[in-house]
């Protein structure tokens, strides 16, 4: 089970950290806020797919961004 790159989680962390839209990922039963580095270091691997929950005035902008970056570092989303 390998954990994804600093970099990656960085990344996304950043982003989301850019809208005022609440950001939340499922992962089995845990709910992890995106925009906390912590629970997203201890929560991302490559090998999982996620289930991604933005609500707020910013989300499509939000949704659009966060997509791009999960698939460009190969990380599965489903929305919703």
């Amino acid at each position: 089970m390998g954990g994804l790159e600093t970099k990656a989680i960085i990344e996304i962390n950043q982003a989301a950290n850019q809208f005022q839209s609440s950001i939340v990922i499922q992962v089995g039963m845990r709910f992890i806020d995106v925009k906390s580095i912590l629970g997203l270091s201890v929560t991302l691997f490559n090998n999982q797919t996620y289930k991604l929950d933005i609500q707020g005035p910013d989300e499509e902008e939000a949704i659009e961004v966060l997509k791009g970056i999960f698939d460009k570092h190969g990380l599965k989303i489903t929305l919703k």
